[in-house]
């Protein structure tokens, strides 16, 4: 925690799953953790937990300005908006971040807009659960987690490390920093990626009577396909050109497939499921 010596006071806003995750563990690390949250009932179940030490569900100079790191856990277009609002708000010298989805979209908005004394280093971190709100908030998740710093040119070396050493503390498996466009690309095969294909496979058949039939692999493959929908949306909009790209590298391997199984192509069929079975082996948890 050294290198948070000057930052002993962070502000959460937007308190859901992950903002909720955020100041659980940060709480229980010391920190004094505000937040800010549309509805009264969310900071009242934070406060009951020990998750914050105070919120506000109005956005004010005097609240805002007492912070000196502030991280955003919200939709991009909303985290846009609340920079365009109440930027001057921010204490001189604060250091933002944030947890959202996408970056080349965001971040040089946010960077292009913010005052010249605050620094927006971006970040995402990789975890979550089918399950959102405040009330499911569990730090747990971070454990086994990875964590990607993403910044640009316009960041300083003190304002990278100190971002990375947020995801250190909050107790990340891993940390990487990547560009926004290396974000962007890998993300769209990683996450949007297998969150359309879990959301085909549930949309494709009428499946509430093949419930009680199911093994683990239907579960397991499907397991993300209870979604947000306006959350997901706007992610998959914001990189539309990469997703798209990468559902088209998809539907290229399944045609494939489907081709060497409609032509009985064997040797096809136990290629390309001795390269999944290696390339699977690359993600095992160590």
């Amino acid at each position: 925690m050294t290198g948070f010596i000057n930052y002993h006071k962070v502000l959460i806003v937007g308190l859901g799953l992950i903002g909720g995750s955020y100041a659980q563990k940060l709480s229980a690390l010391g920190f004094e953790v505000g937040a800010l949250a549309r509805r009264q009932q969310t900071l009242d179940f934070a406060l009951e937990k020990g998750f914050i030490a105070h919120g506000q569900t109005e956005v004010t100079r005097e609240y805002v300005s007492r912070f000196d790191l502030v991280v955003f856990a919200l939709y991009p277009h909303t985290f846009v908006e609340w920079i365009g609002k109440y930027q001057d708000y921010l204490k001189r010298g604060a250091v933002l971040t944030d947890v959202t989805g996408v970056k080349r979209s965001i971040v040089p908005t946010i960077q292009g807009m913010l005052r010249e004394d605050l620094e927006f280093v971006p970040a995402h971190p990789m975890a979550g659960r089918e399950l959102s709100g405040v009330e499911n908030s569990d730090c747990r998740i971070f454990a086994d987690a990875n964590y990607i710093v993403t910044p640009t040119e316009r960041n300083s070396p003190e304002g990278i490390e100190l971002v990375r050493s947020l995801g250190c503390i909050l107790g990340f498996r891993h940390i990487a920093v990547l560009s926004p466009e290396e974000h962007d690309e890998m993300i769209g095969f990683l996450s949007q990626l297998t969150h359309c294909i879990a959301v085909s496979l549930m949309t494709c058949k009428d499946s509430e009577h093949l419930a009680e039939y199911t093994g683990d692999s239907f579960r397991d493959l499907t397991r993300i396909a209870r979604i947000n929908e306006h959350m997901w949306t706007e992610l998959f909009l914001a990189n539309k050109d990469e997703l798209l790209s990468q559902m088209d590298l998809f539907a290229g391997q399944f045609a494939r497939m489907r081709d060497a199984l409609a032509g009985s192509d064997i040797e096809t069929l136990k290629e390309m499921m001795r390269l999944s079975t290696q390339r699977r082996g690359y993600f095992d948890k160590k």
